[in-house]
């Protein structure tokens, strides 16, 4: 082969090899943004696909789902990276795990939620519970705290002089007038007890999981903004551009009209108070 033909095939070879960058370069750009939701079994995976990821999918991102068994994991995840984002918990959960495991997370927004309640598959009634029953709710402090609190709204108990309610556990309850024994399990496990235990506290995400109808709770939670769930994020990524773009999507029209659907279970949901702010203006 002679210097001229060499420097040919030199030429054409290169000018293929410049045509390849400029076809990956193009492909790199076009390739969609992604972004991984963790979230526990229950709506709220649910909620992301039918009111969250149709505005992210339009701002060019693809959005993948992934589920975990427990409160534990989805934090753990974030923390290293293996998600960006998770929906499951509320402030109270996040604060208290953060500082707890030493993570840095932060709330990115509240959305609709649907709060715990207390099911049975034996009694119709609170007056109907007797001494000896069995009631069982969650084992994780905050939820453990947050059912115990519930009960106390109920008359069923009374917490001692002094104590945190955020913090309470069983050792901290100073009446116990029908005698009940409160046994918390892992939360997940709560609606499994339902065919043996009394009554359970059961969160909503686990008892819809479950098929449990929120109507058909002997009574459910009236929340509280802080134990409202969240989107939550690594603190360092709180100001970089996906996380914003999360933010405005839940802030949109198209949001609260996915939440509304009465095809949708989220309409009974109780909805955050910037939510509620913005449906009221809607109607003016």
């Amino acid at each position: 082969m002679n210097f001229k033909t060499l420097f040919g095939s030199f030429t054409k070879t290169l000018a293929l090899l410049s045509l390849a960058c400029v076809v990956t370069s193009a492909s790199a750009q076009i390739t969609p943004k992604t972004i991984v939701f963790g979230v526990a079994p229950g709506p709220y995976g649910d909620l992301i696909k039918a009111a969250i990821q149709p505005g992210l999918e339009k701002k060019g991102y693809r959005v993948v789902l992934k589920e975990f068994s427990d409160y534990v994991q989805p934090n753990l995840a974030l923390a290293n990276n293996s998600i960006d984002a998770n929906l499951f918990q509320h402030r109270l959960y996040l604060e208290k795990f953060s500082a707890d495991k030493g993570l840095k997370l932060s709330p990115v927004i509240t959305v609709p939620t649907a709060g715990l309640g207390l099911y049975s598959h034996k009694i119709t009634a609170l007056d109907q519970l007797k001494k000896g029953d069995i009631v069982t709710l969650a084992n994780d402090p905050t939820n453990l705290a947050r059912a115990l609190r519930f009960l106390a709204k109920q008359g069923l108990l009374t917490f001692k002089k002094d104590i945190d309610p955020t913090q309470a556990s069983e050792k901290d309850i100073e009446q116990n007038p029908l005698g009940l024994v409160f046994k918390p399990l892992e939360a997940a496990q709560l609606p499994r007890t339902l065919d043996s235990a009394t009554a359970s506290v059961v969160n909503g995400n686990y008892a819809i999981a479950a098929g449990l109808s929120l109507s058909s709770a002997l009574k459910l939670e009236v929340l509280d903004e802080n134990i409202k769930n969240l989107v939550a994020v690594k603190t360092a990524d709180l100001d970089k551009p996906f996380v914003q773009d999360i933010k405005q999507v839940i802030e949109s029209p198209e949001f609260l009209a996915a939440v509304n659907n009465p095809k949708n279970i989220f309409k009974d949901f109780q909805k955050p108070d910037w939510l509620k702010e913005k449906a009221a203006k809607a109607l003016k």
